[in-house]
């Protein structure tokens, strides 16, 4: 991880009926583009055959003209993708596209299989041969030696015997098909585009297409699409829901809608919980941008601390640059981030920003703003210290490397090197998410889990950190 932050697995989209499925699922992976940036992939059906194209990098480099032209057909979906189980490799790139004896099949997925590893395990004793490391294909590997009559049914058997959090979008020669776990982890949403039926992780990819939000795929809903209707099956036990919180902390993009809340203003209760928990005197609130704005605008709006821009992001950093020979200290954080002196010096300062992983980065980004003459620094963290590795999705470090898990708020004040170290407390984040927090998980704050662990955690984190390669 090069950014301290936690990341989210990937988005998804599909769209049923459309002449131009194709330039739409593009465009819908533009949206998402936020959820992951390591790989894209499109697949598309003419009724007749599927054909996929995936490229590593974002949206803009991994599609040309040429590519997008050889997709045709009125059915599509998109994925990209930030590996949380399976390394950094095209292989592992999706939609993952077989065929079987129940015909051609394409999947992609957001979210985690708890599960992988023992099905993979038998799977392999079995005599299957797995082309990827991703946890992914253990689903077509299910559904290929599936003896279900019908592929729908097939789709049931393999999607009923994985465990953890999954959000899936499929599709074969004649339908559109949306899978969301029993617990609800991952978000996915239905749309409408005139005739055409969109699904998609965030409802900002709605938004970009012209598309109109309907409704959530429901916790434990598999949805079939086609162009002559829907059919909504129910084939997992019944289970309380545990959406991840940290959809509304960081993943999701602002302009969203997630869970049935705007992510907006979720994100800018969690500031006024925040300045309500901890208040402070300052002379200014700046935001860690870009995670940190809306926070910042609740905690200044509730305070009646003004609000500035103190630090710019640098939009055009891609996911690697060249380092310079000789080093230059916190040059990783600066080529991103640069302070304003004239907000700064001198004043008093409110830090906003959405968590605190490793602590590393906050450190440098004090010392930058420290630097630029401020007099004091009070950092603000817009959710509790996050104390436990996530299981279902989202890439955290083991628990060792967590410094919320390791060390007293205090102490974590010091390594950062602010005046005052802050965080909102997990009953305030309950209250701003809403009258049903009761939904939600919070794991990573508590180490309590909806779904049982892995049974070999350690295997389990070594494969979600990308470590040796299964060759």
């Amino acid at each position: 991880m090069n950014d301290d932050k936690f990341h989210d697995e990937c988005g998804v989209f599909g769209i049923c009926g459309h002449p131009e499925a194709p330039a739409l699922t593009r465009l819908g992976l533009y949206a998402l583009q936020h959820r992951g940036q390591e790989s894209a992939g499109i697949a598309t059906s003419d009724g007749e055959q599927l054909s996929c194209v995936r490229a590593m990098g974002q949206v803009s480099e991994a599609f040309n003209e040429r590519e997008l032209a050889g997709l045709n057909g009125g059915s599509a979906i998109g994925h990209v993708r930030y590996s949380t189980a399976g390394d950094s490799r095209i292989v592992n790139a999706q939609p993952i596209l077989i065929d079987c004896a129940h015909g051609e099949i394409a999947l992609c997925h957001n979210g985690n299989l708890v599960n992988a590893a023992e099905l993979r395990s038998h799977l392999v004793k079995q005599g299957h041969i797995f082309q990827t490391s991703s946890d992914t294909e253990v689903v077509l590997h299910l559904y290929a030696r599936s003896q279900a009559a019908t592929p729908e049914d097939a789709i049931v058997e393999s999607v009923t015997q994985v465990r953890g959090a999954f959000s899936l979008v499929l599709l074969t020669k004649d339908h559109l098909i949306a899978v969301r776990d029993p617990y609800g982890f991952r978000p996915l949403v239905v749309g409408e585009l005139g005739d055409s039926t969109v699904v998609c992780s965030e409802t900002c990819a709605l938004d970009l297409i012209g598309a109109s939000y309907v409704r959530d795929v429901e916790p434990g809903e598999l949805l079939v699409i086609s162009r002559s209707g829907q059919r909504s099956y129910r084939p997992f036990p019944s289970a309380s829901p545990s959406h991840c919180v940290f959809e509304h902390v960081y993943f999701a993009r602002p302009d969203s809608i997630v869970f049935g809340r705007s992510v907006n203003e979720v994100r800018t209760n969690f500031g006024r919980l925040l300045a309500r928990e901890t208040p402070v005197g300052a002379d200014v609130v700046v935001p860690i941008p870009d995670s940190g704005i809306c926070a910042a605008v609740g905690y200044a709006e509730e305070s009646g601390i003004p609000m500035r821009m103190g630090l710019i992001r640098n939009h055009y950093v891609g996911r690697t640059f060249i380092a310079p020979q000789q080093e230059i200290r916190g040059f990783k954080v600066r080529v991103k981030l640069n302070p304003v002196r004239s907000i700064l010096e001198g004043q008093r300062v409110v830090l906003v920003d959405d968590s605190i992983v490793r602590g590393t980065t906050s450190r440098k980004i004090v010392g930058m703003i420290r630097a630029a003459g401020a007099k004091e620094i009070h950092m603000r963290i817009s959710c509790p210290p996050t104390v436990s590795p996530c299981y279902y999705g989202i890439d955290t470090p083991r628990r060792a490397e967590l410094i919320g898990a390791n060390h007293s708020i205090d102490e974590i004040r010091d390594f950062v090197k602010s005046d005052s170290l802050a965080y909102l407390s997990l009953e305030g984040l309950r209250k701003a998410v809403g009258p049903n927090s009761g939904d939600y998980c919070t794991s990573c704050y508590t180490g309590d889990y909806p779904v049982e662990r892995p049974q070999d955690a350690e295997a389990y984190m070594q494969m979600a950190l990308k470590l040796p390669d299964e060759t």
